[in-house]
């Protein structure tokens, strides 16, 4: 991977001095059948200012699936994603959202521009990933397919590098920043099952782990290698 750091479920460009989370779900806990509250704005907005804190971004780019609900927006959900850019601001970084396949509302619940694709200036293209993107890149970061991977009986949530996968670009697939958003273990997932029209060959994508404890990136051999080995 060439001018990227990966760190808690998101990436950071620094030649484009972008910070860039994925699949926030903002009201996944208010959709939730649970009786009691799972603090997911707190969770989201702490650790997005840890975030803030260590990498210093001049942007933040929201890349899709900022919403969970595709009917309709509650209070506490638009509440959530406000909070989220404020905490942007107050560092002095510039939000941006990009729509998801989620967030048929965005537009109407924010009063933040809503782009389809959002072209970096280092020739990076964040789109959710949920359908072929509207500006071509050098590069494609997206999420919308919530990767995890399974080693020896633990589950994490992981990153996904193809190079070269998507028009002769490197693809970089970020996990749900939502830690309450299901996801979907990797070692078991073939083409015909994934939904991304940049993921067309996910046996050929490197699964990559942020360790929190070590704040080690873990990087593994293509899935076509890897699961033979697991």
């Amino acid at each position: 991977m060439r001018d990227l750091s990966v760190r808690d479920r998101a990436a950071f460009l620094p030649g484009a001095d972008a910070l860039v989370v994925a699949d926030v779900h903002a009201g996944r806990d208010e959709a939730s059948s649970v009786q009691f509250p799972l603090g997911e704005r707190d969770d989201l907005v702490d650790r997005l200012d840890a975030l803030l804190a260590h990498f210093a971004p001049e942007t933040v780019v929201f890349a899709g699936d900022l919403f969970h609900r595709f009917d309709g927006v509650g209070r506490p959900a638009r509440e959530g994603l406000r909070e989220l850019v404020s905490t942007c601001r107050r560092t002095d970084a510039r939000p941006v959202l990009v729509g998801g396949n989620h967030d048929t509302t965005l537009s109407a619940a924010s009063d933040e521009t809503v782009h389809d694709a959002y072209a970096l200036r280092d020739g990076t293209v964040v789109c959710h990933g949920h359908e072929e993107p509207s500006i071509q890149g050098d590069r494609y970061v997206v999420g919308h397919l919530h990767p995890t991977i399974e080693i020896e009986g633990h589950t994490r949530p992981c990153f996904l590098w193809g190079p070269e996968a998507y028009a002769g670009a490197d693809v970089l697939v970020l996990p749900a920043f939502n830690r309450l958003a299901p996801g979907v273990d990797v070692n078991g997932v073939y083409n015909p099952d994934v939904s991304s029209p940049l993921v067309r060959d996910i046996d050929a994508f490197r699964p990559i782990v942020y360790d929190p404890d070590s704040h080690e990136t873990l990087r593994f051999p293509p899935l076509s290698k890897l699961r033979r080995l697991l």
